[in-house]
């Protein structure tokens, strides 16, 4: 199985430099594989016309932006379709879907952000990076996510150089304070960040080190928005804090 991996963005160069570790990114369609969305729900979806366009959720706050760079770029979206190969190989087994990882990571990867497009759509999925995650102890894996069910089933067998980040704005957000899952929290602005006591993740590095596992953070609100709306109107505010470069 071929797998793609992606490299470092501009926000994960900073986090790149900042670790001295290779960063490597690994994705697969976003909304279509976030079981739990709700608040950032947006897909890619093909038209009749054979064009990408994008669709936001019945309850969509602000838009996800690896959609959209999923209905901008074609080969963003091409690579993570494939990828999704993958999902589908875990639920017939976590072991060759775990093999299938390990042998496509680069190999100057130091560490891996996955997801930067969609989630964990399965239980089986989640345990097949778990799996790579154990056979490679060297490298760093982390992620956002929604599928709080799974995480939490899973708990006891995540590894050390796994770091998860639960991320607020799905339909499980009460599991959150329910088991003590360090989160992610989308903001408008920074002074929504101090009123909530968090600080703000402007390259990944509270997400990635171990060491801030257990502290929660704060992001600020990015990428193209629905017209009209307080997200659209925060992100012109904001005027490029927060922004990024597109996952290639």
């Amino acid at each position: 199985m071929k797998l793609v991996f992606g490299k470092a963005n501009a926000k994960l160069i900073k986090l790149q430099n900042a670790f001295g570790r290779k960063v490597f990114t690994f994705s697969v369609l976003s909304g279509f594989t976030c079981p739990y969305a709700k608040e950032c729900l947006s897909k890619a979806v093909m038209g009749a016309d054979s064009r990408l366009h994008i669709e936001d959720g019945p309850h969509t706050l602000w838009r996800c932006f690896s959609a959209s760079q999923e209905a901008l770029f074609k080969g963003v979206y091409n690579s993570r379709l494939a990828n999704g190969a993958l999902i589908a190989l875990a639920a017939k087994s976590v072991v060759e879907a775990g093999y299938a990882i390990v042998d496509n990571i680069p190999k100057k990867a130091g560490i891996v952000r996955l997801h930067v497009g969609g989630d964990f759509q399965t239980k089986n999925y989640m345990r097949s990076w778990i799996y790579a995650a154990n056979e490679r102890p060297d490298i760093l894996f982390y992620a956002y996510t929604k599928s709080l069910p799974f995480w939490i089933a899973l708990k006891d067998s995540i590894p050390a150089n796994l770091i998860l980040t639960a991320s607020y704005g799905g339909h499980k957000d009460e599991l959150i304070a329910k088991h003590g899952l360090r989160y992610a929290k989308v903001v408008f602005s920074v002074a929504e960040a101090d009123k909530l006591g968090l600080e703000i993740d402007n390259d990944d590095s509270h997400a990635a080190d171990p060491a801030k596992r257990d502290q929660s953070f704060a992001l600020l609100i990015h990428g193209a928005q629905p017209k009209g709306s307080a997200a659209g109107k925060a992100v012109r505010l904001l005027d490029g804090l927060g922004s990024y470069g597109k996952d290639k």
